[in-house]
Parts: structure tokens; C-alpha cells; sequence
């Protein structure tokens, strides 16, 4: 970090720091280089980003810049901010994050939302069960529950590493009815014993090919077991749909997130399937297919 130049009062204040970071960082092909200076600066000085600049003409002192550059220096190597400062903003609701889960995205509230408008359309108050696959920060339960507190909700993920980050995140955010276990997607549930209103997942869609050609921050960082599709990106969507069916009761609903190219091949599994009926596509914030919704047949 170069020091400020000659008539600065030879001092760096959050200001001047702020500014020069960010300037660093657009150099260095960062994404979001301005945000990405305040969050790492408010984490830094565990400050608020409003009090980054409540504070602007704050000096600071060689302990804090060095605890500073530590964080710029992860950041530096194309670690994602999530992972830096332990935890992402989903649904207003902040959620800690390590590497063994993926970082939950803007799109993918999406499928919470539309998961809401069916609850909320179905006219039932309490006791619907919803089973989410795949949970891993448990973003997407914990979303609905705290919308829908009067039902009963399950999540599921391969990884004990993840169902441990998720279940810290429920009791955390005060969700602490919800029931959480370790599988691969639906291979622990009992015909017999198991029977959902609904079954959420926002499984691994990435054709293995591409996951190379990612982002740094992605493709280097996160967890390589939730982006991974298999060959054409679809076999744990494939799996689900084929699956999912058996533990819904008659008329229950299966809403799984997609790749934004992937609908013509999910209309084709879902119809070869013969399982559902009422499929619809839904856009994300951005326009781009992101949810497909299923009915299963009575």
C-alpha cells in the first residue's frame, strides 16, 4: 500500500484509503470495485459502511492498516467477499458463509418468492411441509420460514459440512424448529413416512466443461460439489424431477432453479417424466428463465 502523497498531512483517513482501494481494485479487474473497498473496510474497522463515511477524515492508525491490507490481500488472490468477511445478505436476512457452501445469489430469491405465492394461494394456514434438497447455507429454507412461520420445514444436503453452516444459520436468525439431516437428494427419505407439500432445490446446473471458465472467485473458490451438473449441467435436475414425485402428496408442488438456457431440456424431462402437470417457467429480476414449477398429478 503506498502512502499518501506529499501535503496529505502524511496520514491515511477511511476517505483517502476508500478512494485509493477502490482506484487499486478497478486496476486489478475487480468487480464492483467501490463496494467491494467499503464492505472490506467496514469489516476491517467493524464499522458499518454508512459509518465509513460518517467518520471520512477519521486517520488511521498502522494496526488498522494492517489488519486492512490483509483483508485486500485475499481479495487481491480473487477471493469472493462472502467468504472473506463470513456472510451474504439473502432476503434481507444475513446469513454466515464458509467454503463449504455456495454463496446464495440475488436469483435464486426467486424461487423463495415464488414458493411464498403458492403458499399463500394454497389457503392452507398451518402444517404444510416443505422439504428443501440441497440446503447448503440454508438460505432458501430459512427464507421461508421466516415468512411462513406456522408450517413445518425440512432441509437436506450431501455435505454434514453445509448442514452444520445451516443449521448455525437457523438457530442464529432464530428458526430453530426447523429439521435438518444428511443426503444425497432423496435417498434417505421413506416412501412410507414422507409426505411434502412442496420440495424447493436449487441443485448444481453447470455443465462440468464450463465451471473452467468461470470466474476466479467462483470457479477457484466455491465448492466445486454445488456447481457441478454433470456433462450437460442437467443430471441432478434430471434426478430430482424423476425422484421428487414419490414424496409429494397428490397435487404437491416441486419448484427448482435452472439455468437461464435450460428450459427446452427441462420441459422435456418433466413431459418424458409424466409425473406433474401445471409446469410453468418463471424469470428471474433479470429477465432470464431461472424457475420451473411442477404440480404433481393426483
Amino acid at each position: 500500500m503506498k502512502k499518501p502523497e506529499a501535503g496529505s498531512n502524511n496520514l491515511w483517513t477511511i476517505l483517502k484509503l476508500l478512494n485509493w482501494v477502490t482506484d487499486y481494485l478497478k486496476t486489478n479487474d475487480i468487480e464492483s470495485p467501490k463496494v467491494t473497498a467499503e464492505i472490506l473496510l467496514a469489516e476491517s474497522l467493524h464499522l458499518r459502511r454508512i459509518d465509513l463515511y460518517l467518520q471520512h477524515d477519521r486517520p488511521l492508525d498502522k494496526r488498522e492498516l494492517s489488519s486492512f491490507k490483509i483483508l485486500l490481500k485475499r481479495k487481491l488472490r480473487r477471493e469472493p467477499v462472502a467468504y472473506i468477511v463470513g456472510n451474504r445478505e439473502f432476503w434481507s436476512l444475513p446469513f454466515a458463509v464458509t467454503r463449504d457452501v455456495l454463496i446464495p445469489r440475488p436469483e435464486t430469491e426467486r424461487l423463495v418468492e415464488a414458493a411464498l405465492d403458492i403458499i399463500n394461494a394454497s389457503g392452507e394456514k398451518e402444517n404444510m411441509h416443505v422439504l428443501e434438497l440441497g440446503t447448503g447455507s440454508g438460505a432458501l429454507i430459512i427464507a421461508m420460514a421466516s415468512q411462513k412461520r406456522e408450517h413445518v420445514y425440512y432441509a437436506s444436503d450431501i455435505s454434514e459440512k453445509a448442514v452444520a453452516v445451516a443449521k448455525q444459520n437457523a438457530a442464529r436468525l432464530g428458526m430453530n424448529g426447523l429439521r435438518f439431516f444428511v443426503g444425497d437428494w432423496t435417498a434417505p427419505l421413506s416412501m412410507k413416512k414422507s409426505a411434502f407439500d412442496m420440495i424447493i432445490s436449487n441443485p448444481p446446473y453447470i455443465p462440468r466443461r464450463q465451471i473452467d471458465t468461470l470466474s476466479p472467485e467462483i470457479r477457484d473458490f466455491e465448492p466445486r460439489l454445488a456447481l457441478d451438473g454433470d456433462e450437460d449441467g442437467l443430471k441432478c435436475l434430471r434426478q430430482i424431477v424423476q425422484s421428487a414425485w414419490r414424496f409429494l402428496r397428490p397435487h404437491g408442488w416441486l419448484l427448482l432453479e435452472m439455468g437461464y438456457d435450460q428450459k427446452k431440456e427441462m420441459m422435456a424431462i418433466v413431459a418424458s417424466c409424466g409425473k406433474y402437470d401445471e409446469v410453468a417457467v418463471l424469470k428471474d429480476y433479470s429477465g432470464h428463465d431461472r424457475v420451473i414449477q411442477l404440480r404433481k398429478t393426483a
